[in-house]
């Protein structure tokens, strides 16, 4: 398998640069708490990609570097003029000193590692980042049926699904102050829709997911980000299937009495 493989594949499957930067503006909350605390905020995002988060953050003012071990990922960020190199995760946490970054993210990264070596990442997010700064671990959603059984594996180099409540047990583990479950881009029509079909409880929960979790600070600090951490994000399995019990048993309730009518409309007919 060779580099430009992926890079081909990711052009195919994970969307043009403009459907992904505005799927990232989501983060936009948690990105101007950061800025309305942090005077000169800085950022390092692992496995940057085609460099559409970093492009992002340099909209905003937001000083970011990215890594990456594939070479035609980075040719991509060059091109564009990204501060980005060929570093492994760990190895650039492990150089950075303690307290230094304001914000560290990972997307659609962490289903490619084992899970010993992200809990070491996690570690040492925790240890760079500042009072306040915030961890983004962005990944495939399993608990969207369809995707947790068979596209997640579409992508060669994903090693397994990674369910929220593991995320979220291991940033708590680590020692996060505190932490949230933000699950991402779903259709937003299902939102409200009352009586969703079997398909759509199979497929329509949100396909991916991040937890994002928070360093300790004065709580004057935490007290900017409370907004943005009590935001409602996404679908769950849970609410989708609900609805559909609901909408089926309404439908069976009815049926018995709509049957009766039929009959009694048959028999006047017959008559």
């Amino acid at each position: 398998m060779t580099r430009s493989f992926y890079r081909a594949f990711e052009d195919r499957h994970r969307g043009s640069r403009e459907l992904i930067i505005e799927r990232l503006k989501q983060y936009a909350p948690f990105l101007e708490s950061i800025m309305a605390v942090t005077s000169e905020p800085r950022a390092l995002d692992l496995g940057c990609g085609r460099g559409e988060w970093l492009e992002y953050l340099g909209t905003l003012g937001i000083g970011a570097r990215g890594v990456d071990l594939d070479r035609g990922m980075l040719a991509a960020c060059k091109e564009r003029g990204l501060a980005v190199r060929l570093q492994d995760g760990l190895h650039v946490l492990q150089e950075c000193t303690d307290e230094s970054l304001s914000l560290v993210t990972a997307f659609h990264v962490v289903e490619h590692i084992g899970f010993e070596e992200l809990h070491r990442w996690t570690e040492e997010v925790l240890r760079v980042l500042q009072p306040g700064g915030l961890l983004i671990y962005e990944t495939p959603n399993p608990e969207n049926i369809v995707l947790g059984s068979g596209n997640f594996y579409l992508d060669p180099t994903h090693r397994r699904p990674l369910p929220p409540a593991l995320l979220e047990f291991l940033v708590e583990y680590v020692g996060f102050a505190r932490w949230h479950i933000a699950r991402l881009q779903e259709d937003p029509k299902l939102q409200e829709e009352p009586s969703p079909s079997l398909l759509q409880v199979l497929s329509g929960v949100s396909p991916d997911y991040a937890v994002i979790a928070q360093k300790e600070a004065p709580a004057a600090v935490m007290s900017v980000f409370n907004e943005a951490f009590t935001r409602r994000w996404g679908l769950t399995l849970g609410e989708l299937a609900s609805r559909y019990d609901q909408s089926l048993r309404s439908l069976l309730e009815h049926a018995p009495r709509k049957s009766r009518v039929m009959k009694r409309d048959r028999s006047k007919d017959g008559d």
